[in-house]
């Protein structure tokens, strides 16, 4: 008989494809938009760093106290790459409904994994 396992977190892998290009090429935009989908999973903010980088393109980090999201951009292919991390129980859909309205996402791809898998 095998010891039943159970999952230490969620890890959603968000890609948002066909997005407006300026959407995604300016860290304060990027910020308050992965920031709302933090509150609307009812996610306990910690922090958040975003980077711009040369000649375009973001990167950045909201840090929560059940663990992170994180987007890097592409605006030169219309295309972000978001991922959630949580251990702990948010609504997710909501931050993920969210992110997709947010950027204006024509079509996306989501896969979730569950991580950490340990013996109940």
């Amino acid at each position: 008989m095998s010891t039943p396992l159970r999952a230490l977190g969620r890890h959603i892998i968000l890609e948002l494809y066909d997005c407006p290009e300026e959407l995604l090429k300016h860290p304060a935009e990027a910020e308050r938009f992965l920031l709302a989908a933090a509150a609307e999973m009812k996610a306990t903010v910690v922090g958040s760093n975003f980077h711009a980088f040369s000649p375009y393109g973001v990167s950045g980090v909201v840090i929560i106290q059940e663990s992170h999201l994180t987007i890097h951009t592409w605006p030169e292919h219309r295309y972000a790459a978001i991922d959630i991390f949580t251990c702990g129980p948010l609504e997710l859909e909501a931050g993920i409904t969210s992110l997709l309205s947010a950027f204006q996402a024509k079509r996306h791809w989501l896969r979730e994994l569950e991580r950490g898998l340990v013996e109940d």
